[in-house]
């Protein structure tokens, strides 16, 4: 138990860092919570026009959710999917900012590539195809991380291919997600969200 709490609570610290805000000040983009939609993410760095700025957050950001999980697995014998939540948290509700981070896709992506790397190719084929459709990142986000992710492990679950571990693991990303996309559902539903090759 305790070095479940331990790994937990250093996987919400290390997920705090904000690669976003950080390559934002390094590539002379300024601070990113005052451009575009004021998301730390790789979407928001992206519509600054700096690509390489963009795929090092989305770069840090995925690390954030591997790392502590590589550790966990290596290191004890904790489960290492409450550890996978950890750094998910940490980016969404930063301590340093005022609890007010990102969105968590790219960390939850992370996650998974280090519980089930099945999983995390799922998700990214099913986000890719649904942004080359649609150019929206938000969309392509829900129907990835929200949709097709928690039934393959559903699914898998029945057949005895995935844990309860896994499983739970799965279900807690889809109701975070989709609260941390709250905003962005309302705005589908409008038929107001922005793709990617808009600005705010």
């Amino acid at each position: 138990m305790l070095a479940i709490v331990a790994l937990a609570f250093l996987g919400y610290l290390f997920g705090t860092i904000q690669f976003g805000a950080i390559f934002a000040r390094v590539f002379g983009l300024g601070d990113i919570r005052s451009i575009g939609s004021g998301n730390p993410g790789a979407t928001n760095v992206l519509r600054t026009g700096h690509r390489l700025a963009a795929a090092l957050t989305f770069a840090g950001d995925l690390l954030k959710g591997s790392i502590p999980v590589w550790i966990a697995a290596a290191f004890t014998d904790a489960p290492t999917w409450v550890v996978g939540i950890a750094p998910i948290l940490g980016h969404v509700y930063p301590i340093w900012t005022k609890f007010k981070g990102g969105k968590g896709v790219a960390t939850a992506a992370g996650a998974y590539l280090a519980l089930s790397p099945i999983a995390f190719l799922v998700g990214v084929s099913t986000w890719l195809m649904v942004f080359a459709l649609t150019r929206i990142s938000s969309l392509s986000a829900l129907i990835s991380v929200c949709g097709v992710v928690p039934l393959y492990a559903s699914v898998n679950l029945c057949l005895g291919r995935c844990s309860w571990g896994t499983w739970a693991f799965s279900m807690a990303i889809m109701v975070l997600v989709c609260v941390t996309h709250a905003g962005n559902i309302r705005r589908l539903l409008d038929g107001r969200e922005m793709k990617i090759s808009q600005k705010p």
